[in-house]
């Protein structure tokens, strides 16, 4: 009988193992958002996946809170249904104990105030509060994983954010032009186009997005009777 041999040097048995918790993962996915003097456009791509595998085809990014207020989040796709789920329930229990909805402003607080109570343990994800202010103005809130935010006219966040950002920094910001144009107005139909735009051209570049888009405008005269939501395709590969 030959006795068996493992060829593996002895090396490999004495080097010390690392034991890692990585509790994340990245499920990709882009909101953009664009406020304008009377709406707040916000749109996200419908494809959830991790690495080469594709989940669905249909999943947006959007999440309604109120009649004038939606969040988009992206990121590890666990965080984010358990984070919307304790954000509509304390969104409920506000109106139940004071018969009225909160305001975009409120809720970019409170927003604030759950990512920043899991700050040693932060949620994986990338948010975006979106709506109408109290003078009907459109309002987007833009935030850390801890929950530093501010008020801004345009945002990009998830895995296209790097591709989208320069361009509407570009197109609505008016920041790096070699002639400066800030005649013009920014109008819906133009920030509706530059969106469609945006998907697009990013699509042809991550591969976390894609397959389609949802667009949701969130307008004063409207908000009574839903959002108007349109889709739109996207490449599929």
């Amino acid at each position: 009988m030959h006795a068996l041999r493992n060829n593996a040097p002895i090396q490999d048995y004495l080097t010390p193992k690392q034991n890692q918790f990585s509790p994340y993962t990245d499920n990709g996915g882009t909101c953009v958002a664009i406020a304008g003097k009377d709406f707040a456009i916000i749109a996200s791509d419908t494809r959830l996946s991790e690495g080469y595998t594709i989940y669905t085809r249909d999943q947006p990014k959007i999440f309604r809170l109120t009649d004038q207020t939606v969040l988009g989040s992206t990121g590890c796709w666990c965080d984010v249904l358990t984070f919307v789920r304790v954000l509509q329930t304390r969104i409920k229990l506000y109106y139940n104990d004071h018969g009225k909805s909160m305001s975009t402003q409120s809720i970019a607080q409170l927003v604030s105030n759950m990512l920043y109570s899991k700050r040693f343990f932060p949620y994986y994800v990338s948010n975006m509060v979106v709506g109408l202010d109290e003078n009907g103005a459109g309002a987007i809130y833009g935030y850390d994983p801890v929950g530093s935010f501010d008020r801004t006219r345009f945002l990009a966040c998830g895995s296209s954010s790097p591709l989208i950002q320069p361009l509407l920094d570009n197109r609505i910001g008016h920041s790096n032009q070699t002639i400066l144009d800030q005649n013009s107005e920014l109008t819906l139909d133009t920030a509706t186009r530059l969106i469609k735009d945006s998907f697009i051209s990013a699509a042809e570049r991550d591969i976390y997005c894609g397959d389609a888009a949802s667009i949701q405008t969130i307008t004063k005269s409207k908000m009574d009777k839903g959002f108007d939501e349109e889709h739109f395709s996207l490449r599929k590969d």
